[in-house]
């Protein structure tokens, strides 16, 4: 683990693992500690990996203004690690939420990106929205797994605005391609590892900018690789199609079998398909 200090003095903490060219890694949650992306399916072996722990997360500090949770003000927190490790340009991998601040960042410093991946990422930040039905068709691809009876129970009631506690916690199998231990434990984890004042506060009013977001999008020149997973009910293919479409050099691959974090899903497949798109 190392730290920097952000703008604002805040210490933030990075944890590097493996060799080869850097590549800052953004966590989702939102606001989750970076443990849980591992070494991202053995993708350390290609790359020396930054994970970032976003303020108020793992290892770095509370702020003291907690309105700087908001994506847009964490944005310079990106630019002063760039500045820390001395480097011209970043290569940027964000998952989920995260590809909210990565791409928040890639339109206010476009000539610091060098290429970006983007994992199964959240479209809210570039104004795409996910409807009820493409969740339920992408969930009902997973009709004959042991859980998918009460599961999908729990997600129509949730889709009808019926959604109760244990709904939530019901339909986790879906964010995952198989169910299996090493899944149940990346969920179980979650709330330890994520500050929920931090996640209300990240979306906040005024965080995103759809309209300038896509605009920027459109003029950014560097590559980007939007990687979905084939039934991932949070991002489906559909939506991560469209987001692919929003830069003017982009490649879009839908891992088979995949949900929303195919690192774990077939670790050697993610780590094949981003090792080469990196290199």
């Amino acid at each position: 683990m190392a730290n920097f200090l952000a703008t604002d003095r805040t210490s933030l903490a990075y944890h590097a693992l493996g060799d080869g060219p850097p590549l800052v890694c953004l966590p989702g949650g939102p606001m989750r500690a970076s443990a849980y992306l591992g070494d991202l399916g053995g993708l350390s072996a290609h790359r020396r990996l930054i994970r970032l722990d976003l303020r108020g997360t793992g290892d770095s500090a509370v702020p003291e203004d907690t309105a700087t949770y908001r994506c847009d003000r964490q944005v310079d927190d990106i630019e002063a690690l760039r500045v820390h490790l001395g480097l011209e340009r970043i290569d940027l991998l964000a998952h989920c939420a995260g590809a909210n601040l990565a791409v928040a960042y890639a339109s206010r410093y476009p000539e610091r990106v060098g290429r970006l991946v983007l994992v199964t990422p959240s479209p809210i930040g570039v104004g795409i929205s996910v409807g009820v039905e493409d969740r339920l068709e992408v969930a009902r691809a997973r009709d004959g797994e042991t859980w998918f009876g009460e599961a999908f129970a729990a997600l129509e009631e949730i889709a009808a605005g019926r959604a109760e506690g244990g709904h939530w916690e019901a339909i986790a199998p879906f964010f995952h391609g198989r169910w299996d231990s090493a899944a149940q434990e990346l969920h179980a984890a979650d709330s330890a590892q994520k500050n929920q004042e931090a996640a209300g506060a990240f979306g906040a009013g005024g965080a995103f900018d759809p309209d300038g977001s896509r605009a920027a999008l459109a003029r950014f020149g560097a590559p980007v690789l939007v990687l979905a997973g084939e039934v991932d009910l949070n991002s489906p293919p559909r939506a991560m199609a469209e987001y692919a479409e929003l830069f003017p050099d982009a490649r879009l691959v839908v891992q088979g079998g995949a949900s929303h974090h195919p690192w774990m899903d077939d670790a050697g497949r993610f780590t094949a398909t981003v090792a080469e798109f990196l290199a």
